[in-house]
């Protein structure tokens, strides 16, 4: 079962992932563009904390960033 956040504390997770995993959002959205074709929100999720060890706010952080660049990029 997913949980809402809001805008705000989307953004700070995002702001405290690269300081937590080593890695820049750029270099999460690119793992995620390139991973496995999965198409629901809670496989990739469970993707990302399998096959990187994350933290489930992390994975979920991430995997909602990647929907929005998703759907940016179509318009």
């Amino acid at each position: 079962m997913s949980q809402l956040f809001s805008e705000e504390t989307h953004r700070n997770m995002l702001s405290r992932i690269p300081h937590c995993t080593g890695r820049e959002i750029s270099e999460w959205l690119r793992t995620v563009e390139e991973g496995p074709a999965l198409f629901r929100f809670d496989e990739k999720v469970s993707w990302l904390r399998g096959e990187h060890n994350l933290s489930y706010g992390h994975a979920k952080a991430i995997v909602h960033e990647h929907g929005l660049w998703r759907a940016a990029r179509k318009f």
